[in-house]
């Protein structure tokens, strides 16, 4: 599991790639693009690249985690 440096939501950058978010979730890299491949999952694709940005990610974490 990969461990993360981040300890509140202040500390997220405005937009989190899949690296990021891999380590922000503990999940792989792999994980992470399948993640924001998701239809439900709000990313957004710039050219290549898929962000997914910080206040739609936080959002989208207590709507899948049961907290308002």
């Amino acid at each position: 599991m990969k461990s993360s440096n981040i300890q509140s939501y202040d500390e997220l950058p405005l937009f989190l790639n899949a690296e990021q978010l891999s380590s922000v979730l503990g999940i792989s890299r792999l994980a992470a693009y399948e993640l924001m491949a998701d239809k439900s999952f709000p990313s957004l694709r710039i050219g290549k690249r898929l962000l997914v940005q910080k206040e739609q990610f936080i959002s989208w974490v207590h709507a899948h985690s049961g907290k308002e």
